[in-house]
């Protein structure tokens, strides 16, 4: 993931990304101001993919070790 911010966990980047989000639907903003929420949020869903692909990753590892275990759910 180069360039995003993985010290983020994922809690915290999907906290923040509601909040970019709620900015923007508000608007009031400066077409820098917007263009740089923008950014950010698409830095912040980068972070929460990335976690979600990580715990998918683990999930799929996890069932099948399950499965290829002696009367794991595939027996």
């Amino acid at each position: 993931m180069a360039g995003t911010d993985t010290s983020l966990g994922y809690e915290q980047a999907r906290d923040e990304l509601i909040e970019v989000v709620r900015k923007l639907e508000a608007g009031g903003t400066s077409l820098e101001e917007s263009l740089a929420l923008w950014e950010r949020g698409e830095e912040l869903a980068k972070v929460c993919r990335h976690w979600l692909e990580g715990a998918r990753a683990r999930l799929d590892s996890a069932l099948a070790a399950r499965e290829a275990e002696p009367g794991g759910a595939a027996d």
